[in-house]
């Protein structure tokens, strides 16, 4: 049994992933902002605010592996944003993930197989129209990845995944028909929209020891989009 973190593990992504690891016979630490769930099992759910001080005095004193899910979809044409919007998202996914890492690196390095896994998205690389304020920060989640990877080598991997559109909670404003997710399947070589499951999957694979050769990575799971062109 491992002891994991994952940094919300309330809806979507991160409450696939939990529940899959929890399954699989491992400890999760869940946390959540807004969505309250109750612990049970193998999951026990936390409190927690990354973009205020944070209390993560519940983590083990080994933790073999952590995932930092938050993040935020907000599309419009650059020209619209403010300033203070790219600082909100920069707060949200990088800084907050930069304060929990740093917070429980001395819990990973006590682990012989520890795994870091973030999240960016297939528009930082392809390139998308009023996905500026999303890639800005993905983009930084990208070069810390890699980053982290060079200084954390051979002890922590660290890598990334990239995913495509994903029906989960996040993502709902943008899937509220079946006309939004036809034409949005469509975009993608596979014709489907991904599912929270087929991202957990591949975060629990970069967790295991399967992947125990793999690390400073930039992960695609986006249906074929960022590779193929139609």
């Amino acid at each position: 049994m491992k002891n994991y973190l994952i940094v919300g593990a309330s809806s979507g992504i991160g409450q696939a992933l939990a529940q899959q690891l929890a399954q699989e016979g491992h400890k999760v630490y869940g946390t959540y902002q807004s969505n309250m769930t109750a612990s049970s099992g193998n999951i026990s759910y936390f409190p927690l605010d990354v973009t205020t001080d944070m209390d993560l005095s519940f983590v083990p004193d080994q933790l073999d592996g952590l995932v930092y899910c938050p993040g935020s979809i907000n599309l419009m044409p650059f020209k619209r944003i403010k300033p203070a919007a790219f600082q909100e998202d920069y707060a949200l996914q990088v800084l907050g993930a930069i304060k929990v890492i740093q917070q429980v690196l001395p819990a990973l390095k006590k682990s012989p197989d520890a795994s870091l896994v973030l999240f960016s998205t297939v528009a930082v690389q392809s390139g998308f129209n009023f996905h500026t304020q999303v890639a800005v920060s993905k983009g930084a989640i990208e070069g810390l990845t890699k980053s982290l990877a060079a200084e954390f080598a051979p002890t922590i991997r660290v890598n990334a995944i990239a995913p495509s559109l994903t029906d989960t909670p996040l993502a709902a404003k943008l899937l509220n028909s079946d006309q939004k997710k036809e034409a949005n399947a469509q975009r993608h070589p596979l014709k489907r929209i991904g599912s929270a499951s087929d991202i957990a999957n591949t975060a629990a694979f970069l967790l295991s020891e399967k992947a125990s050769w793999i690390t400073g990575q930039i992960v695609h799971v986006d249906g074929g989009m960022s590779a193929i062109k139609q």
